[in-house]
């Protein structure tokens, strides 16, 4: 196994690699990174540890969307993504509407488990 150094929102990072693997897992690290400089760039949240848990919960419902059987039938369709929280928690307006559907897409991605672990 190798490593490789990466930046990940301006922060080099030295990850573990497996021989091989080096395509993969900078395209994953493209894709980590696009998702946190976009939310940081939205301006409404701050806090490193915070983009990168509405990145990676982007790239989850995302990669969800993807696994679904129906997910072929909305493949051309954008992907859709979490509301964006401001630093104190507050979501946007209109948040009924937008909680309903997180909490769809929650149970879609949960199946009949019902355990996030």
């Amino acid at each position: 196994m190798k490593q490789l150094e990466v930046q990940i929102m301006g922060q080099s990072y030295l990850l573990g690699c497996p021989d091989g693997g080096d395509s993969r897992l900078l395209e994953a690290v493209e894709r980590v990174d696009t998702a946190m400089c976009k939310i940081r760039d939205s301006g409404k949240v701050r806090a490193r540890d915070r983009i990168a848990v509405l990145a990676a919960l982007n790239l989850a419902f995302d990669l969800a969307d993807q696994t679904r059987p129906s997910a072929q039938a909305t493949a051309h369709a954008p992907p859709r993504h979490l509301p964006t929280a401001d630093p104190h928690g507050t979501l946007p307006e209109n948040n009924d509407h937008l909680l309903t559907s997180l909490l769809e897409r929650l149970d879609v991605a949960l199946g009949d488990d019902g355990q996030l672990i």
